[in-house]
């Protein structure tokens, strides 16, 4: 069996040796063993059904959410040399119907079926019709998150998908997904009865992946200089994804980027049908454009050179943050997470925690503390001195070293022991009431007697200059911090006022320290522009025969109305950039090229490669 899936990966992907736990995922649900998977983003988890599939007799039926995915990876498979098709309302009636007809006759090897499709009664007699004469291989359940009630990922349709080991037992069963927690874990294994299936979890780390979190201060303004100054003297006419929190600010910002001469383009689900459709076909298939999108954009989206995710808002979760920033790089070539975030993010997101529902059953209620831990996990990853990388791989249960790679890593920020300052703000917070938001406290604490101070007779307080050895800039920061660490909370209904909460009293007793993060001294303008040369760039590729290559492949894609990737990705290119084959031998043992592939543009590479000798 290992020689059977060693060659199907060689000959039909054009991969000469599998990956982590590739190759006992295969053999398992090969062999006829249901699994859960848990892989990264960019970790091959296509594979893990896709070999299977074609080991076993018969079609395997995979459900998946996303009509845009769906499409692609059929593209995908058919330019490797796979029968393959997919089934959503997106197609017309006789497209469907003829689907269907060579669905029933066995002529797939893989079916791409919405959830809500592959349960109506007429699937499922097709489905039936293939069992009963043995053609029915397997069932793959991609982005099996999904099924996770509380998730903001979650179709019911999902739900009912455990009607498959009731009507179909003998018939191996493999669901993965890129993130999920324990506790989402175990829901998926619940949800689709697969508690017995064997479970396979991959490490998490992205190391391709440079993770920055920076506080917000002109957040815009901060997002261009990272794409001018950081991004385009790397990677030029680079993808990149931008996600905002709303989806006014997301059409506000995809404007303003524009005008400054970078091409971006909104997308959110108050858009019209046709327009977001366009976007991101126009994504999938254009270099060098910019997606500004709120989370409606992304689950599913298999554009492999995304070489940067941008946040201008803080994310729910950690699990959110994880996801959506696994969207970059997932060829594996360099990519950057970058993301501003503010304590108001923090608060904001609270609010939407606590008031997105009102029911108050257990159910709710052990859902929105686990919501609430969440953010708080990601708001220590903000917040954190320590490596980015181990911070974020901790909160999966997975260790690991310092990766050098983050911004943490390459550039260590300085902290404040702020515990004695944070002490005397909560005093603050407490004589005066619970009752004035940060300016009017700063005032008492710096000793400064302001009209609103003597008028409420604050500068008789005990707490009444104690805080003079600070300037309102280190008092501000202290304050935001306690608000994201939530030793105080924003009471919106009193104009902002501040107030104590339960965890503040171990801090106010001296019984816990409070390191607060130092934000980094601004870079001199006087620094020259990073210039982009064949050396900075990924392994050293001659940009003239990359370039070639690039525009070929944009070419044939047009030709073939598929996006440039579903060709070759730029790690194949990059590395017959660096080879530069002249034999179609030399060329076969190129990553990513497989035996329809060498033959249907084999000698097309050649020329061009010839030509830039």
């Amino acid at each position: 069996m290992s020689r059977r899936a060693s060659e199907i990966l060689a000959h039909v992907f054009g991969y000469d040796a599998f990956r982590g736990e590739q190759q006992a995922i295969v053999e398992h649900v090969a062999a006829g063993g249901d699994a859960l998977v848990l892989m990264p983003t960019g970790g091959g988890k296509s594979l893990c059904y896709q070999i299977p599939a074609l080991m076993r007799p018969g079609t395997a039926i995979v459900v998946s959410p996303l009509i845009a995915l769906m499409h692609d990876q059929v593209s995908a498979l058919k330019e490797a040399g796979v029968a393959a098709g997919c089934l959503n309302s997106s197609l017309d009636f006789d497209t469907a119907h003829a689907t269907e007809n060579a669905l029933y006759e066995g002529k797939f090897d893989l079916l791409y079926v919405a959830p809500e499709r592959l349960l109506t009664p007429r699937f499922l007699d097709r489905l039936d019709h293939l069992r009963d004469t043995g053609r029915l291989a397997l069932f793959a359940i991609d982005e099996a998150h999904c099924v996770s009630q509380w998730g903001h990922d979650f179709r019911p349709e999902y739900l009912q998908l455990s009607i498959l080991p009731e009507r179909y037992p003998a018939i191996p069963r493999i669901a993965l997904t890129a993130t999920a927690d324990q506790q989402t874990r175990e829901e998926i294994a619940r949800n689709l009865n697969l508690s017995h299936a064997s479970r396979f979890v991959s490490s998490f780390d992205r190391p391709n992946i440079r993770y920055t979190i920076v506080e917000k201060n002109d957040p815009r303004r901060q997002l261009l200089h990272f794409i001018r100054e950081e991004i385009h003297p790397q990677f030029s006419r680079a993808a990149g994804i931008v996600y905002c929190l709303s989806r006014r600010k997301v059409e506000e910002t995809a404007a303003w980027l524009t005008e400054q001469g970078i091409a971006a383009l909104p997308y959110h689900a108050g858009l019209p049908i046709g327009m977001r459709a366009e976007h991101q076909n126009r994504f999938l298939r254009e270099d060098g454009l910019v997606m500004v999108a709120t989370i409606a954009f992304g689950m599913g989206i298999d554009k492999p050179d995304v070489r940067f995710v941008a946040h201008l808002d803080l994310p729910r979760s950690i699990e959110g943050y994880y996801q959506e920033t696994g969207r970059a790089g997932r060829d594996g070539l360099p990519a950057r997470a970058w993301m501003a975030w503010s304590a108001q993010d923090v608060v904001t997101q609270r609010r939407m925690i606590d008031g997105e529902d009102g029911r108050e059953d257990r159910d709710y209620e052990t859902h929105r503390r686990l919501a609430r831990n969440r953010l708080d996990a990601l708001v220590g990853l903000a917040e954190t001195t320590a490596c980015r990388r181990q911070h974020l791989l901790a909160y999966f249960g997975e260790d690991a070293a310092p990766c050098g790679n983050c911004d943490n890593c390459l550039e260590p920020p300085q902290t404040w022991d702020a515990t004695d300052a944070a002490r005397k703000a909560l005093s603050c917070v407490y004589r005066t009431g619970q009752r004035y938001g940060a300016g009017h406290l700063i005032d008492v604490l710096r000793g400064e007697r302001t009209d609103k101070v003597r008028n409420r007779e604050h500068d008789k307080l005990t707490t009444f200059g104690i805080g003079a050895q600070l300037d309102d800039k280190h008092w501000r920061m202290l304050f935001r911090a306690l608000v994201a660490h939530e030793y105080v909370k924003i009471d919106h209904e009193r104009y902002n006022a501040l107030a104590l909460t339960e965890a503040a009293r171990p801090l106010l007793r001296g019984e816990i320290e409070f390191m607060v993060r130092l934000p980094p001294e601004k870079a001199r303008k006087s620094r020259a522009r990073h210039k982009t040369t064949t050396a900075d760039l990924p392994g050293g590729i001659p940009t003239t025969l990359f370039d070639r290559l690039r525009a070929w492949r944009a070419a044939t894609a047009q030709a073939r109305n598929v996006p440039a990737y579903v060709i070759f990705h730029d790690a194949t290119l990059r590395e017959i950039a660096i080879a530069r084959p002249a034999a179609i031998d030399a060329l076969r043992q190129i990553t990513g090229i497989g035996d329809r592939k060498l033959q249907a543009y084999g000698e097309e590479i050649l020329k061009i490669v010839a030509a830039c000798a």
